[in-house]
């Protein structure tokens, strides 16, 4: 529950932007089948851009943060 707390705070957002970058960066590196992480690091990029938190759910947690800190 701490990491969703966590990944909901501007810190958190910040992280998955870099994962995303991080993810289609190596996709883009690798080529070939790799491209296909390239693609997947979009989610955590429009994740962290729209203030979601996906794996929330998973722990009976709101998607996005309802408090503003």
């Amino acid at each position: 529950m701490e990491l969703v707390r966590l990944m909901q705070t501007s810190v958190g957002r910040i992280a998955r932007i870099a994962l995303g970058g991080a993810l289609i960066a190596l996709g883009v590196i690798l080529g070939g089948g790799w491209l296909v992480l390239a693609g997947l690091g979009l989610v955590p990029i429009f994740a962290g851009l729209a203030g979601v938190c996906l794996a929330a759910p998973l722990f009976h947690a709101p998607l996005r943060n309802t408090e503003r800190s």
